[in-house]
């Protein structure tokens, strides 16, 4: 279950399943008896229990929840949040079956409890938390308490992970159907804790009419398109990466680069080396092959060999118009281009011209690979903050490129719409020279001829899956050599679980 719903598209889920004729309470019902059960699943029958309901249906979940646990033996008690008149529908339905006493929330109704359940807001929160549920919100986080999250922890938007003011910090979850943007974009994934998805009832015929293009970063993702070399294959048949390198005192990140697009899997990478960085390069590789390429008009003439079918650039290759110049040479011609670290910030004055360029290369695959300081250096501060999402699908529009905005819950954007959000990267991968291989890792599986949306989530999910595997003590050079072990976990991985790929 990798697809991701936005609130709106999960309201119309709702509704597309009522109107099929499942009654909303029937959807309701399913919901709270699966949050009781995850309470029940880790607290004894007889254990405290507050539910602390809003006047919506995130509320009518709690009361189906209070309910259920309330039959089995724990002590619960129902805490509401805003006039007992606004209880209407679905909620108003569910309230009545709870049958028990509902009384005002407060900081005071909260002594005792030894787990509460938050169903005060779900995941449609569009505006920030302010009075009463600001100050029951802020008690809550106070107790200490272990808190059971209904949809989405409250105060989280469901699309772009924003805390809207203030956010209770849960440690479970539980969501219906499928995971919401903000459980897995910051800040909102730092409140969920656990999350569980659970079925309420909804169909897949649903999920495929509402057509969702947003997506978890996992490999069923991308798998079916993942490269594996054929028995009578041959180097060439793997493609030819190339990494073009800056100066001699600014070499180490084009070789983390060339070494992560070796290890990923292309048959040959070689470094395009200026003459004066020529020893410092040939001195440190030796499965990666360096050539003399000086200079936009050098690099063009030695991208003319059509089996050099991928340029990784950037890192390491300093600032201005000669990289200007280099990157425009790159993007002249059929082969797939990344661009990283110094091949964006080049164009922060004229942003424009590189989009341009981009956008005149016919269908040739280009992946911008940006920080967060990266892409607004490029792409400019919004004039309205949206989501991390909503501002890569934005920037994949207007340059026509795959961006992939880096960060502990990088995106992944296609122009096309489609977006993947990632959740397995290590927080030791904040270290200098990940990025640039990870830019290595896109460069060798688009030399694959792997498609530039799935090459781009899969080398973003292999280098999580490398942090992981190091952990602690981790610096770049670690990533390409635990690669190896990284991906033999992955195919057996794919062997057992890929299905029909799912950005098509």
């Amino acid at each position: 279950m990798i697809e991701l719903l936005t609130s709106a598209e999960m309201a119309a889920a709702d509704r597309m399943t009522i109107a099929s004729g499942t009654p909303g309470i029937d959807l309701m019902e399913h919901a709270g008896r699966a949050v009781a059960d995850t309470v029940a699943a880790a607290h004894p029958v007889g254990s405290k229990v507050v539910v602390v309901a809003g006047p919506g249906n995130n509320g009518g979940d709690g009361f189906v929840a209070a309910r259920t646990l309330s039959q089995h033996g724990y002590l619960v008690r129902v805490l509401l949040l805003g006039p007992l008149a606004k209880l209407t529908g679905d909620a108003g339905e569910a309230a009545k079956r709870w049958g028990g006493p509902l009384e005002p929330a407060s900081a005071d109704g909260l002594g005792g409890a030894q787990v509460i359940v938050d169903a005060m807001f779900g995941a449609g929160l569009d505006r920030p938390v302010e009075g009463q549920a600001r100050a029951v919100i802020t008690a809550i986080n106070a107790t200490g308490v272990p808190v059971v999250a209904v949809d989405l922890p409250s105060g989280i938007n469901g699309t772009s992970g924003a805390v809207m003011g203030t956010a209770i910090n849960a440690v479970k979850t539980i969501t219906f159907f499928r995971r919401k943007p903000g459980h897995l974009l910051l800040p909102g994934r730092l409140h969920c804790g656990d999350v569980r998805v659970v079925d309420i009832g909804i169909s897949a015929k649903t999920l495929a009419a509402i057509a969702p293009q947003s997506c978890a970063n996992e490999p069923l993702l991308w798998g079916s398109a993942f490269p594996t070399p054929r028995l009578d294959g041959h180097k060439y048949s793997r493609g030819h990466a190339v990494v073009v390198s800056g100066g001699a005192s600014s070499t180490g990140a084009a070789r983390l680069a060339a070494r992560g697009a070796l290890r990923v899997g292309a048959g040959l990478v070689t470094i395009a080396s200026p003459s004066e960085a020529l020893q410092t390069n040939a001195v440190a590789s030796l499965a990666v092959m360096v050539r003399a390429v000086d200079g936009a008009e050098g690099l063009r003439e030695f991208l003319a060999d059509h089996r050099r079918n991928a340029v990784v650039m950037g890192p390491g290759l300093g600032v201005g118009p000669p990289t200007r110049d280099l990157v425009r040479a790159a993007l002249n011609g059929p082969r797939a281009v990344v661009l990283d670290a110094d091949a964006l910030t080049s164009f922060s004055d004229d942003a424009d011209g590189l989009f341009g360029c981009i956008k005149g290369r016919d269908g040739s695959a280009t992946v911008l690979t940006p920080h967060e300081g990266e892409f607004v250096r490029l792409f400019g501060s919004p004039e309205r903050p949206g989501s991390k999402l909503e501002r890569a699908r934005d920037a994949a529009v207007r340059s026509g490129a795959m961006v992939v905005l880096k960060g502990p819950d990088t995106v992944v954007a296609s122009p096309d719409g489609w977006a993947s959000i990632n959740e397995n990267a290590s927080p030791w991968l904040a270290t200098a020279g990940a990025g640039d291989v990870l830019a290595g890792f896109i460069g060798g599986l688009l030399a694959q001829g792997m498609p530039p949306f799935e090459a781009s989530a899969a080398a973003v999910w292999i280098h999580g899956a490398c942090g992981n595997e190091v952990g602690p003590g981790l610096i770049s050079e670690d990533l390409p050599e635990v690669t190896p072990k990284v991906l033999r976990e992955l195919l057996r991985e794919l062997r057992l679980r890929t299905g029909p790929p799912i950005h098509r």
